[in-house]
């Protein structure tokens, strides 16, 4: 005997609904303990001085007329009395140029705490942004490069910031040993300073080179 079934079929689209279920992976997360800040960047040591003009510093070789006032002194007075002068003959008097240091930062000593990280040259970057809003000093820098050790100078690393020594002779070794790429460069003693062109390029690219 066969039953006559009716079935009704709902035709309508059936949507998929996504139910929420406990994840297997899921747990809850401990407590942070020991939370500590982020350590601040560390800083290279670096030990500045005001220089004043009245310190009368006066400087030998070339440097920019925008770091000197430049006097012109008598070196003989030919009023005074001397084995060559008399009544009748007197010598003439000689006059030199000579070069006093205008108002300016001079840099003492620098050390990073790490090498070769940009560290020394951020210090520097913030002493050239400090002397340029100086109304005395004008963006005037200057130091000395002497070797703390037999084996290292920080010439290399003061002319890569665009300092130049008052000596051409040497700075035109400096660009050659670069241009070279001589790894080791022998210390070279001498005053440098940050010329004015070159300053506004350290402050707007940072390293020069």
């Amino acid at each position: 005997m066969i039953n006559n079934i009716t079935t009704t079929v709902d035709m309508r689209p059936q949507m998929a609904v996504a139910k929420p279920t406990p994840s297997l992976s899921s747990f809850s997360m401990p407590p942070i303990l020991g939370f500590k800040s982020i350590p601040l960047k560390e800083k290279a040591q670096i030990r500045v001085k005001k220089i004043k003009r009245g310190d009368n510093i006066i400087i030998p070789g070339e440097i920019d007329d925008d770091y000197v006032d430049t006097i012109e002194e008598s070196i003989y007075d030919s009023g005074g009395s001397n084995f060559f002068t008399s009544s009748e003959y007197s010598l003439p008097v000689l006059k030199r140029k000579i070069k006093y240091l205008k108002n300016c930062y001079i840099i003492d000593y620098i050390q990073s705490p790490k090498p070769r990280c940009g560290l020394g040259s951020e210090a520097i970057k913030n002493l050239a942004e400090k002397a340029m809003f100086d109304n005395k000093a004008e963006g005037r820098i200057v130091t000395f490069s002497a070797p703390i050790v037999k084996e290292s100078s920080p010439a290399l690393f003061f002319y890569k910031l665009g300092f130049r020594f008052t000596s051409p002779e040497a700075n035109q070794y400096m660009e050659e040993c670069i241009n070279k790429k001589i790894p080791d460069i022998p210390a070279q003693v001498g005053m440098m300073y940050l010329p004015k062109s070159r300053l506004h390029k350290l402050l707007r690219y940072g390293e020069l080179f």
